[in-house]
């Protein structure tokens, strides 16, 4: 018995010295992350100091966001034709979101695949395209209703283009991983059955990513209903220059007003995208 607990240990022994790694203590092996933690921790607690945060004065803010919600009580307009004024400002706040989201779609649908690796002409093309939509992605959706008001003016105008540039970044990047995670197997049986590029794209590609492709600009167009108006208050238009002028001349109760319009029209959207995509995921496995 001696003599096998003696050559286990010897062997033990060699294992160690033949794989250091894998008998290393957990904590050699787990420093990068131990790192960042502490790195973060360190960056949370600088925030905190440097942003001069203060229990105090968010109960004090608490306070006084209290009194602002009797001051919107109850939520009403002025008059009728300020109320019709701010239906048609919210409709066109949403058809911005429309029209926008459904141009950076289209723009993106090529460029997602330039940018994809198994789908592009070559690695050149698919690494300017990357880079392409990573600077149009990298500029935020304000900063471009910005710059379109002063080329193009003032309105609604402006806020399509705003939305179409911003989103055209995010969509050619997720269409991009889309046509990426999609499976080769439909792709190399078109391609067997001596189809060209462009078939195998179209017959084994495309009716797997487009499902997918269209719940991702269902939801786009759900959360550019509330970008739409925050680029209102920059004069792109819809109804985000209605609040802005209601919070400037201090009246609360169509303040509140707009926002509970705001509220009900993403929350219908969202109702109808969500039947809209269980719609498409429901057709997609029954076709798969």
């Amino acid at each position: 018995m001696s003599g096998l607990r003696g050559d286990a240990a010897t062997d033990f022994g060699a294992l160690r010295k033949r794989y250091p790694s894998v008998f290393a203590p957990q904590i050699v092996q787990r420093w990068p992350i131990l790192a960042v933690g502490l790195l973060m921790a360190l960056l949370f607690v600088y925030g905190l100091w440097r942003l001069e945060f203060s229990f105090m004065r968010m109960w004090t803010g608490l306070a006084q966001l209290g009194r602002f919600a009797t001051l919107m009580l109850p939520p009403i307009a002025q008059s009728w034709p300020q109320a019709l004024t701010f239906a048609r400002a919210l409709a066109e706040t949403v058809s911005i979101a429309l029209l926008g989201t459904l141009m950076a779609a289209l723009l993106a649908f090529p460029m997602g695949f330039l940018a994809a690796r198994n789908a592009t002409i070559n690695r050149v093309v698919q690494f300017m395209s990357r880079r392409f939509l990573d600077t149009i992605r990298g500029v935020d959706t304000l900063i471009w209703a910005l710059i379109w008001v002063n080329v193009v003016g003032l309105g609604p105008f402006a806020g399509v283009l705003a939305i179409m540039t911003a989103d055209a970044g995010a969509f050619g990047k997720l269409f991009s991983e889309t046509i990426e995670a999609a499976d080769r197997k439909p792709v190399d049986g078109v391609v067997a059955s001596g189809g060209s590029r462009l078939q195998a794209i179209r017959f084994g590609l495309l009716p797997q990513v487009l499902p997918v492709m269209l719940g991702q600009v269902l939801y786009f167009f759900e959360s550019n209903t509330r970008s739409a108006t925050i680029i209102g208050i920059v004069g792109a238009g819809g109804i985000g220059l209605h609040l802005s002028e209601q919070i400037r001349t201090l009246e609360w109760q169509g303040v509140s007003l707009i926002v509970l319009m705001i509220l009900a029209a993403v929350a219908l959207i969202d109702v109808v995208s969500g039947q809209l995509r269980f719609a498409i995921i429901g057709e997609r496995s029954r076709n798969a």
